[in-house]
């Protein structure tokens, strides 16, 4: 992340996002596969010459200038002020407590209590007798798919094929992210 002025002089938190070319491997098509999508690859292995990321995208309707195989997509099918959501895997934070993963308050430092501050609490109750699924505690945090909806593209740098997204997009430096385009 960094910032950019703009130009009434405030100052707006981006997230910049450098786009490798996508190509168009595959389309298909209702007669021959039973619904619509495109299929793009991204990426290119060192040792098999192909794409190291595919990633398919249903399609509703093709538009006045459908696409073919081997089409290259780039920051062009963008424009700044588009609004998009963002899609990623968050950064993995490995084992956490539960008052890290959940927010819990824990337990306070008085009245008897001697070394539970940290500690959740009570599991369950006495009926169904087991711990029901989706209890908030420990565990793994982190590692999970997520989006991000309603950021806006501030600026397109299409000589070094960058993105400057205002606000936070999930995952690590460097991880794939899926931007698409949200109707206005």
């Amino acid at each position: 992340m960094t910032q950019i002025f703009e130009e009434d002089g405030r100052v707006a938190p981006v997230t910049l996002v450098g786009v490798e070319p996508n190509v168009v491997t595959r389309i298909k098509t209702v007669g021959k596969d039973g619904y619509q999508s495109v299929q793009v690859g991204t990426g290119s292995k060192k040792n098999s010459g192909g794409f190291k990321y595919l990633r398919e995208f249903k399609i509703t309707e093709l538009n006045e200038q459908p696409l073919k195989e081997g089409d290259k997509l780039d920051v062009s099918v963008f424009e700044s002020g588009d609004m998009v959501r963002v899609s990623g895997v968050t950064k993995g934070k490995g084992f956490a407590g539960a008052v890290k993963r959940h927010g819990f308050s824990g337990m306070p430092s008085s009245h008897g209590h001697k070394s539970v501050k940290r500690h959740i609490g009570s599991i369950g109750q006495r009926f169904p007798q087991h711990t029901l699924k989706g209890k908030r505690m420990a565990g793994h945090m982190g590692n999970v798919n997520f989006t991000v909806r309603g950021l806006m593209i501030a600026r397109i740098d299409n000589d070094n094929q960058i993105i400057a997204i205002r606000g936070a997009v999930p995952g690590n430096a460097g991880g794939l992210v899926k931007i698409e385009s949200i109707s206005k």
